[in-house]
């Protein structure tokens, strides 16, 4: 990886920082709903459902980007994470996907940072430590290629969450 790119795992509102880029954990038809979805619908004010809407959905392991409106970051990169089933309907393939083209989103859109929430490990019952080992691989995967990326946060909810993401980071 490259020696510029800090990568790390807060507690923090995603809907407050002040990044190029936050991510969203949409459902696919990138509508709103709850959890980190339904936040971001809600600071980002009604231009946010506009532009979704004229995306027409998102499947599942995709992205699409919209401007952040009344959010401190510039973009929403919207992906649609797995649901669950044990792992046997390629969620971790899937859920790599998700990390994967939202990078590629970021940097295509020239950005420096960005953040992600544990994309599919609330309502969509992914276990929170694969879906950090994955997170955390796939994006020391993608950095270590140049890119305009400098700096990669892991946006947690609780204690506990944040926790799982820094031994993700310390088995790196």
């Amino acid at each position: 990886m490259r020696q510029s790119a800090l990568i790390h795992p807060i507690k923090a509102d995603i809907t407050t920082l002040k990044v190029d880029a936050i991510v969203n954990a949409a459902n696919s038809s990138l509508l709103g709903g709850g959890g980190v979805d339904g936040a971001i619908h809600r600071a980002a004010g009604p231009e946010l459902l506009e532009a979704c809407r004229a995306l027409g959905g998102c499947p599942t392991g995709e992205a699409r980007i919209t401007k952040g409106y009344r959010l401190p970051a510039s973009y929403v990169i919207h992906t649609v994470g797995p649901v669950w089933h044990g792992d046997s309907h390629n969620e971790a393939e899937l859920l790599t996907s998700c990390y994967r083209n939202a990078l590629k989103l970021a940097i295509e859109h020239q950005c420096h940072t960005i953040a992600f929430p544990s994309i599919s490990t609330g309502a969509y019952g992914f276990p929170i430590e694969q879906a950090a080992a994955i997170a955390t691989a796939t994006v020391h995967e993608v950095l270590a290629e140049e890119t305009t990326i400098d700096e990669v946060l892991f946006c947690c909810f609780s204690d506990r969450d944040l926790e799982v993401y820094r031994q993700a980071l310390a088995e790196r």
